[in-house]
């Protein structure tokens, strides 16, 4: 027997010694594995996430919600009131109660202007006036003597009614000296000091107020025969976490030629000051309500070739449903039939259920 020949029977008889030796070890260890496999098959959670089998869903149950036939459209926050305060005359500031981001009410003094001169000016006019009224009283007298003529006697009548003339004038001078506030507002930025001499083109600070708050915004022309005042609209901020509904309170009369839009104007009630006058909004405009209708998520519609299905569950299974949809929004579609008020339907996993299958509920979500 050669060398060759006995180095291969040589490992040949080590290779089966070493298998007879770790044989119940391995065959211990794959049976192990084997059992395991037929756990995760028949029991505990399968792949699917379910129990016993069961695929995991999420579910809602079915309501009816009000339709509106409604346009979207983009707008802006405006206030419902705005004014710069001016004086319309000049002079020194004396008083000055003007704080930015006071709120003030109407008839609030907001400054005062120097008026010494006028009020000198009006106490001088008093003192004319006295003596005018005087001389009249005695050309009256004369007149009825005859002592004098009509005509000398009208000129002491004219002469009492310029003076007082001047003084309501004047009055009226000194009332423009002293600046309120026109209607409840929040101060803006202040631009004067106390003391600043300022005339009426003088800019002192801003007043607004925001509650209402308005809302103008545009739509297509092909709706201007339809849009109306009195209707609702239902509108958000930029960061679409509140929604604000409002009433159309104005409509512009004329089509825009640039844009072929229609302007309209909305009020919402404002208390807490959370809509901001320039804020971006978007806007929907109720058209026509349609009534009460089953409105659904898009994601749990499953087309099909003829028409599309929902999967609903009953007694614990996926029931395969056809319905049949109507006006779709931009997250959820109208149900005409198929549905019913109270039916438990998958929204979510129903690419996993099969028909008839078993489901396990892990949620039910609001909608």
């Amino acid at each position: 027997m050669s060398k060759i020949t006995k180095g291969i029977l040589t490992t040949f008889i080590i290779f089966m010694i070493l298998g007879l030796f770790f044989y119940p070890k391995l065959k211990k260890f794959f049976s192990a594995k084997e059992g395991d496999k037929k756990e995760q098959a028949g029991g505990g959670k399968d792949a699917k996430g379910g129990k016993g089998g069961k695929t995991s869903v999420i579910v809602m149950v079915v309501k009816a919600k009000r339709l509106d036939d409604v346009v979207n459209s983009t707008g802006t926050i405006l206030p419902n009131e705005e004014v710069e305060i001016r004086s319309e005359v000049s002079g020194k500031i004396v008083t000055l109660n003007i704080h930015e981001g006071d709120f003030v009410r109407k008839g609030t003094v907001l400054f005062h202007i120097n008026d010494e001169d006028l009020q000198a000016r009006l106490k001088k006019l008093g003192f004319n006036k006295k003596l005018a009224e005087d001389n009249e009283a005695r050309q009256k007298k004369l007149l009825e003597k005859e002592a004098i003529s009509q005509r000398e006697y009208d000129i002491a009548v004219n002469s009492v009614n310029t003076i007082s003339a001047d003084i309501e004038d004047l009055q009226a001078q000194v009332q423009k000296t002293t600046v309120k506030a026109p209607f409840d507002g929040t101060i803006g930025f202040r631009y004067v000091s106390l003391g600043s001499y300022i005339s009426p083109t003088t800019k002192i600070a801003t007043l607004t107020n925001t509650n209402p708050a308005k809302l103008e915004f545009s739509v297509p022309a092909k709706y201007a025969s339809v849009a109306r005042v009195g209707g609702k609209i239902d509108f958000s901020m930029e960061d679409g976490e509140q929604h604000f509904v409002g009433t159309v309170y104005a409509i512009d009369p004329k089509i825009d030629p640039q844009t072929r839009t229609l302007q309209i104007r909305a009020t919402s009630p404002n208390p807490n000051h959370k809509l901001i006058p320039g804020a971006f909004a978007r806007v929907e405009l109720v058209l026509k309500t349609k009534g009460s209708a089953i409105m659904i998520p898009t994601e749990a519609v499953v087309p099909e070739q003829k028409g599309s299905k929902v999967f609903l569950v009953k007694g614990g299974k996926a029931s395969p449903t056809k319905i049949q949809l109507g006006t779709r929004g931009e997250k959820d579609v109208e149900v005409l039939s198929g549905l019913s008020v109270g039916d438990t339907l998958i929204t979510t996993g129903i690419m996993q259920v099969k028909p008839d299958g078993e489901v396990d509920i892990r949620e039910v979500i609001k909608f």
